[in-house]
C-alpha cells in the first residue's frame, strides 16, 4: 500500500486470528474502510501510557490488561477473603 504521508511503501505482515475474533474486530470499526491496523492501534491506545510517576513499562501495561481480563472473568478475591487468608482481623 502506498503511504501518501511518507511517499514510500509500508511493510505489512499477516497475523493469524480466528474468524470469531475477526468478526468482533469488524464490529468495532468506526467506518467501512477502516483497516484492522488502524483499529488495533486505536485499541492499544486504550492501555494507559503512564501516570504522575512516569511512563509504564510494556510488562506493566500487559499486567494491567491481564488484571482487567481477570476481573471480567470473576477471577478476583474480596478484601474480606484476603484478610482471612493473611490472618488480618478487621
Amino acid at each position: 500500500m502506498y503511504n501518501r504521508h511518507i511517499g514510500d511503501y509500508m511493510a505489512y505482515t499477516t497475523i493469524q486470528i480466528r474468524e470469531e475474533t475477526r468478526e468482533k474486530l469488524a464490529k468495532l470499526k468506526t467506518y467501512e474502510r477502516e483497516t484492522y491496523d488502524e483499529l488495533l492501534n486505536l485499541l492499544m491506545e486504550l492501555v494507559p501510557f503512564g501516570d504522575d510517576e512516569g511512563e509504564y513499562t510494556e510488562e506493566f501495561k500487559i499486567s494491567l490488561l491481564r488484571g482487567l481480563k481477570d476481573i471480567k472473568h470473576g477471577r478476583t478475591y474480596s478484601d474480606e477473603d484476603v484478610r482471612k487468608s493473611l490472618g488480618i482481623k478487621r
